[in-house]
């Protein structure tokens, strides 16, 4: 197991969207452009590496004092549903989310359950505590790790909620996206926020993704494909192969601070998912995109108007496809089992795309004979 992960340094090589002068949307980020900036809500991230056969992990979002006795308002979308979020019935059904959300590998999930479970048992208020619906959420990280040895353990588990802090988020690969790949890079943990107006009050919308889909990335209207780095990335550097399109998947996490009753988070979860389309997502039939959205406000304060939640969902689009650009910036080039390398995508080649001139028209189909 690694250090709690941290933010990469401000001079190191790999850098965010808008540090590179890429902006999606018209809205302001948040003072850390990351799901931290909704009051309350903290992250952790546990790596467990051991190359070259597990690059793994766990992510943790701790929104601050959630538990059975304080659950939280929560709405969650599935876009496809080939994946195992452990607690999605009982989301769905009451609305309510009773512990933090916690990402992971596909079949380490149902370990980080049942350690989630005895973390929580021993917070304070939940002595008398006998029924708990743990929330986790997965992505198939066996391209680039030893998927069967399930190498996240409750030691992993603690030390990521334990951890858990504000500020800044480190991102890429780190705690549940050590082993993740998406759109043909290397990609991981991404965040990103939004501050927005809503019915003349100031609020925020955070969200965080563990990135590890298929498709075609497309940045400002421009496709990228591991080919503008040239022939040697786009073969993966190895005879290893590409990961398997259909084992894709993307976890989201949406956090705001605006008051919201689970039926409007449904709602702002169903969004979320839908902002996966912009980044070029194929939505593949084995990839589990899902979305699980909640509120800070335990309740109390009556929800936004219906009306007025146009800028909380673009705030939610753009933050989504923000954090899947900032995933991918963020990553390192990793090798797993076999040799299989998944490069990253560099900065200078996403902006040499995005400037290059657009690809010439092709000419129109003749027109098809006249018949007789």
């Amino acid at each position: 197991m690694e250090p709690p992960a941290r933010p990469q340094p401000a001079d190191g090589t790999r850098r965010r969207a808008r540090d590179l002068g890429i902006v999606i949307g018209r809205g302001a980020p948040g003072p850390f452009n990351a799901i931290t900036d909704v009051p309350g809500v903290r992250v952790g991230h546990t790596t467990v590496r051991r190359p070259p056969g597990v690059h793994s992990g766990v992510t943790a979002v701790v929104p601050e004092a959630v538990g059975p006795r304080t659950p939280l308002p929560a709405g969650v979308f599935t876009g496809n549903g080939y994946g195992k979020l452990i607690g999605t019935t009982q989301l769905t059904e009451l609305g309510t989310l009773e512990t933090p959300v916690l990402l992971t590998s596909t079949l380490s999930a149902f370990r980080v359950a049942d350690a989630l479970v005895g973390w929580m048992l021993e917070r304070p208020g939940c002595d008398e505590v006998q029924s708990l619906n743990p929330v986790v959420g997965e992505c198939n990280d066996g391209f680039l790790s030893d998927i069967r040895a399930r190498p996240v353990h409750e030691e992993h588990v603690r030390a990521a909620l334990d951890g858990a802090s504000g500020g800044p988020v480190a991102e890429g690969c780190v705690g549940a996206g050590t082993g993740t790949v998406a759109l043909g890079f290397k990609a991981g943990i991404g965040t990103a926020s939004r501050t927005l107006d809503l019915a003349g009050r100031r609020f925020t919308a955070g969200v965080l993704v563990q990135a590890n889909f298929g498709g075609t990335l497309r940045v400002l209207g421009r496709t990228v494909t591991p080919s503008h780095r040239g022939p040697r990335a786009a073969g993966r550097d190895t005879d290893g192969g590409a990961p398997v399109a259909e084992t894709g998947s993307c976890m989201i996490v949406v956090a705001t601070d605006a008051p919201l009753d689970a039926r409007q988070l449904t709602r702002v979860a169903r969004r979320a998912v839908f902002a996966l389309a912009r980044t070029g997502a194929a939505y593949s039939h084995g990839s589990g995109d899902y979305a699980v959205a909640f509120g800070t406000r335990p309740g109390g304060d009556a929800p936004v108007a219906d009306a007025d939640l146009g800028p909380l969902f673009e705030a939610v689009l753009d933050g989504v496809e923000e954090a899947v650009l900032n995933s991918l910036l963020a990553a390192t080039t990793v090798t797993g089992p076999g040799g299989r390398t998944v490069p990253v995508l560099p900065a200078d080649v996403l902006l040499a795309a995005l400037t290059a001139p657009p690809p010439p028209l092709s000419p129109p189909a003749p027109p098809a004979p006249p018949t007789v």
